[in-house]
């Protein structure tokens, strides 16, 4: 079976807008001159924005082939719960839209079971919705050989919690900010964040502002090895998303990562990522936004024996190979994949 993967990467700066669209007209463009020949489905990966499906949709009018939607960030939900657009008008411009591309796909698979209540009503049938979430990467599986980067192994001796990812509005580093700030007086908590985003510089401000230079550490970007080495080389993971109601609904896909290496969570987040975690029995969750809590959650988790936290990473990465391994959910999609029959022109 043939089946084109519809993608972009991620824009930030003043030119996203710019940036969202012209990937639409171009991929619209170029799409049917490069994938040329008869296929049998169209796959759209959708981490935002959603006007990436318009190009399938063009595909589909030339291939007569269905497409498969898979929605792992809610619009217009999330441009209003980051602040990236509050105009009413224009939200419901961007809910229009959503519809018709909804309206297109003939199936919709959502990456957590809270999308569907927001999904359902822009027209989408209840079997036409299915869950299907992210995967850990194989590369979290197991600690790749080598040394982990110098500048981790800078990093003060103590119990080392690790962030990895987007430094942005949604990741609420105000809430991580605050937490170090209340255990700063606890030199031997070491916060180390890998990454990038459009807060990073904001960051680094508040960490001299609030006296964190020594205990909040931002190493920067490195590659997937080195971050997989660095998870398997920390005390614990961490994870936070704003207190909305529509993140309260995303699980974030480095939740897989982090169980796959068997690393007790700490989660500062609501809802699904905080049910899972809990489910899982993999770590401590603590309310969104409530610095006072993620501190409390971390400390527990630092003074905690550490035979009790390895039972907690074990019982994460178990839980993890019974629901997110690549090879259970890709076979899963090649049977829906072979549901909707095609209709070619």
């Amino acid at each position: 079976m043939r089946v084109p993967l519809i993608t972009r990467g991620k824009s930030k700066g003043l030119r996203l807008a710019l940036n969202y669209l012209s990937f639409v007209f171009f991929a619209s463009l170029f799409g049917p001159l490069y994938c040329r020949g008869r296929y049998d489905a169209i796959f759209v990966f959708e981490p935002s924005p959603i006007t990436v499906c318009l190009p399938a949709i063009v595909l589909k009018k030339i291939f007569g082939a269905p497409i498969f939607f898979w929605v792992l960030d809610l619009w217009p939900e999330s441009l209003s719960a980051t602040g990236a657009v509050s105009s009413p008008f224009v939200l419901g411009l961007v809910r229009g839209l959503v519809r018709f591309i909804y309206s297109q796909c003939d199936r919709i698979l959502v990456s957590s079971k809270g999308f569907i209540e927001f999904i359902a009503p822009f027209g989408v049938k209840a079997e036409n919705i299915r869950y299907f979430p992210n995967w850990a990467e194989e590369i979290y599986w197991r600690r790749p050989e080598g040394e982990a980067p110098a500048a981790f192994k800078a990093v003060p001796p103590g119990f080392r919690l690790v962030f990895a990812g987007n430094i942005g509005a949604a990741q609420n580093f105000e809430t991580l900010l605050g937490a170090a700030e209340l255990l700063k007086g606890n030199t031997t908590i070491q916060w180390v964040i890998l990454g990038d985003g459009r807060m990073a510089d904001w960051v680094k401000e508040e960490i001299a502002k609030r006296g964190l230079a020594g205990t909040f550490h931002m190493l920067g970007r490195h590659t997937p090895e080195d971050v997989a080495r660095v998870f398997f080389d920390a005390d614990a993971l961490l994870v936070s998303l704003r207190p909305d109601p529509v993140f309260a609904l995303t699980v974030p896909g480095k939740v897989q990562s982090y169980l796959a290496c068997g690393k007790p969570v700490v989660a500062s987040l609501e809802g699904e990522g905080a049910r899972l975690i809990k489910e899982a029995g993999a770590g401590l969750a603590a309310p969104a936004g409530d610095p006072a809590a993620l501190a409390k959650a971390v400390l527990a988790l630092k003074e905690m024996p550490q035979q009790e936290r390895g039972q907690m990473g074990a019982r994460g990465l178990a839980y993890c190979r019974e629901n997110f391994l690549m090879e259970t959910l890709v076979a899963r999609l090649e049977t829906w994949l072979t549901e909707v029959p095609k209709k070619y022109n």
